[in-house]
């Protein structure tokens, strides 16, 4: 545990146990929405804004933030309102967001490869003092509204016309769903990087979806499992010199082939285990002086 004595360990380890907390309590409403990989179209997005930041000189998370919140909101009212599919919505983010952050951050002063490398794949390890309250601020408020609105963001996400029909501010819901997404894949950017970031928000919820039943206990496990790949992530990337973002990544998937495993061998083993006999309700049970 010596690692934990530097400062930047500490600093990267905060930042990790934040967005491995805030990922999944966000990507569960995206896989109830079978939107999986948005996560992947706003984070090609967010590399447009870095591109602003760098020329424009101005802090790159901060400008990935503005960008990205525009690109959710422009995506989802395309979905509502426009004649253009949602695939296609997301195949114009993939292509543009990443066209467009290449060619900026080529023309901006610092275009050195690594530098557009620490955003596609993480460099949680160069997390500075300021970028870490950036990131506390933006995933408390992430999660303030994912857990605060919960029953209405599940009720859209599991079926908007009902959600409609029952008088909730559907268009208004979609959008902060949309925001919320972007926030989280900005912040997550320096965790696990804008190419990695939808795993972080995807895999945790499969993985609790194989030993849960029901919205609230797939929730909170999926916190947990996000919590516990990212502090490990950290602890190993940090003792066998390895990248974090990756290393949080690969310990998530192994949680879901683990879970995966022991949750068919749980339902083989129920299967196998004679019935329960059936238990008369008290109301039914007729007593031995009425017969």
């Amino acid at each position: 545990m010596d690692l934990l004595l530097h400062d930047f360990v500490l600093m990267a380890l905060a930042g990790a146990l934040i967005i491995g907390l805030t990922a999944p309590a966000l990507g569960i409403y995206l896989v109830q929405r079978r939107m999986s990989l948005i996560g992947d179209g706003i984070g090609h997005v967010a590399l447009t804004g870095v591109g602003v930041g760098l020329l424009l000189h101005h802090h790159p998370v901060v400008t990935a933030v503005v960008v990205s919140v525009l690109g959710a909101v422009a995506v989802e009212l395309v979905r509502e309102r426009g004649r253009t599919s949602g695939d296609l919505a997301l195949a114009l983010l993939f292509y543009g967001g990443i066209a467009g952050g290449v060619v900026l951050v080529g023309l901006s002063e610092d275009s050195s490869n690594a530098n557009l490398m620490q955003y596609l794949f993480g460099s949680l390890t160069t997390t500075s003092g300021p970028e870490l309250t950036v990131i506390a601020i933006l995933g408390a408020a992430v999660l303030v509204t994912t857990l605060g609105l919960r029953p209405a963001l599940f009720a859209v996400c599991n079926d908007e016309e009902y959600a409609r029909v029952s008088g909730l501010p559907v268009r208004t819901l979609n959008l902060v769903l949309a925001v919320t997404t972007a926030v989280t894949v900005t912040i997550a950017m320096r965790t696990v990087g804008l190419l990695l970031v939808s795993a972080l928000m995807v895999v945790p919820v499969a993985a609790a979806q194989q030993v849960t039943r029901g919205f609230r206990a797939t929730m909170a496990t999926a916190m947990t499992i996000g919590v516990v790949a990212a502090a490990a992530g950290v602890l190993v990337s940090a003792e066998l010199d390895t990248a974090p973002g990756a290393t949080i990544v690969i310990l998530a998937i192994v949680a879901f082939l683990a879970l995966t495993a022991g949750g068919g061998v749980w339902r083989a083993w129920r299967t196998r285990m004679p019935a329960e006999k059936a238990v008369e309700p008290p109301d039914v049970v007729l007593r031995a002086g009425a017969r």
